[in-house]
């Protein structure tokens, strides 16, 4: 699993900061994470539901809303409609330079605005809400002393989770004109809905108005004991579990296609400029440029697989040897470092223009062996067939395309 740190533009020009938890591998579908009021994309649920959903491969995209965390713009200004318009462009963002969206996924608030923004995101096929209000006007509990100010003067300074927002009036009156269950009755979309019986943020007759107001095909889970934020870990990882098993009724899916043995086969992901998905029998693999050449670094680079190929050569190939003369190596370890270097400045090489390729191995024997035994080792060592196969002669033939 990767986390990669993006940032994108909302309609009114913020800058929105955003994090991509991606499995390892062509992940099952693309989703979307809407955080929880004043919350903040590094929120226990946010992070710990999204970081387990891509260990059962999803790829999630959390974001803070334009004012919120390390996105642009004011928290003041903003208002649930705006959090809406913030949605749809990260939607926007995620499918055009990574994928479309087919999951919709909002804690608390966020599950009301998932449920405002489905209808203007074509691509998702699934939404799931964590403890959402039914009414949007419901987050009023949270600074309900001061209602009486912000409608009389427009705005008040409140304290929410122990910080200070501003909440002016345009906010008051976004969340009280929201049609929020003729959207969901209009839904047209899967809908699981997650809730809390003893939810005491939001009450679990909010699931029940959602639930019931929702078309087929819906489904409710109970989260139990679990407090309202997703506190306990384990609870963050139940819902991520249930998430997973859920959506895979409603997204496409494909198993990852069997190559003949000792066929290896690398495909774009669409992930970046140099993303590739490498199918070696049933592993699949990741690679990819470092950021400095251009790539998002989500993987090893060509060249790091083939010193990876030829370190793990040699410690299997002194492994075997070992184990056949029963001498006692408790640990073996190969570290391979490639490099070009001037053909001028190699005193021992055959070429004497341009540039030649170098592999530096430093292996690391441990166990109760004499110096005769540590040299036959490193002698053993160059007999591994990648070594062999590098330093002999190499055929490149190019096959007719499959099909």
């Amino acid at each position: 699993m990767k986390t990669e740190t993006v940032t994108f533009t909302s309609a009114t020009g913020h800058a929105l900061s955003g994090r991509l938890e991606r499995p390892f591998g062509v992940p099952h579908a693309w989703a979307l994470f809407a955080h929880c009021f004043t919350c903040g994309k590094e929120s226990a649920a946010a992070t710990r539901v999204s970081r387990a959903l891509a260990s059962a491969g999803f790829s999630v995209l959390r974001f803070d809303f334009a004012g919120i965390g390390h996105s642009g713009g004011a928290f003041a200004e903003s208002t649930f409609s705006s959090n809406v318009d913030d949605l749809v462009a990260a939607a926007d963002f995620l499918r055009s330079a990574y994928g479309a969206p087919s999951i919709l996924i909002g804690h608390s608030l966020g599950g009301a605005a998932v449920l405002a923004a489905a209808e203007r995101i074509a691509d998702a096929v699934a939404v799931v809400t964590i403890g959402a209000p039914a009414d949007v006007a419901h987050v009023e509990h949270n600074f309900a002393d001061a209602v009486e100010i912000i409608e009389s003067h427009g705005a008040a300074d409140v304290k929410l989770g122990g910080r200070a927002f501003t909440i002016r009036r345009e906010l008051l009156e976004d969340i009280r004109n929201q049609p929020q269950m003729r959207r969901v009755t209009n839904l047209r979309k899967a809908l699981l809905v997650l809730h809390a019986p003893g939810d005491g943020v939001v009450g679990i007759e909010n699931a029940s108005a959602i639930f019931g107001a929702a078309k087929h095909p819906k489904s409710f889970v109970s989260l139990d004991d679990a407090d309202h934020f997703l506190t306990r870990p384990a609870d963050s990882a139940y819902a991520a579990q249930v998430i997973a098993a859920w959506a895979l009724r409603y997204v496409p899916h494909t198993e990852p296609e069997l190559h003949p043995e000792g066929l290896v086969v690398s495909e774009e992901t669409g992930g970046g400029t140099f993303g590739n998905l490498i199918h070696s029998g049933r592993h699949l693999l990741i690679a990819d440029e470092p950021v400095s050449f251009g790539g998002k670094d989500a993987g090893p680079s060509p060249y790091d697989f083939l010193a990876a190929s030829l370190a793990a050569c040699k410690s299997m190939t002194l492994r075997m040897y070992a184990n056949q003369k029963q001498w006692s190596v408790t640990r073996i370890a190969v570290a391979v470092k490639h490099d070009k270097i001037h053909a001028a400045d190699c005193a021992d090489c055959d070429t004497q223009d341009g540039k030649i390729d170098t592999f530096t191995v430093s292996i690391t024997i441990e166990g109760d062996l004499d110096e005769a035994q540590r040299n036959r080792m490193i002698e053993i060592s160059e007999r591994c067939p990648v070594h062999r196969t590098l330093t002999g002669e190499i055929k490149i033939r190019l096959a007719p395309p499959a099909g």
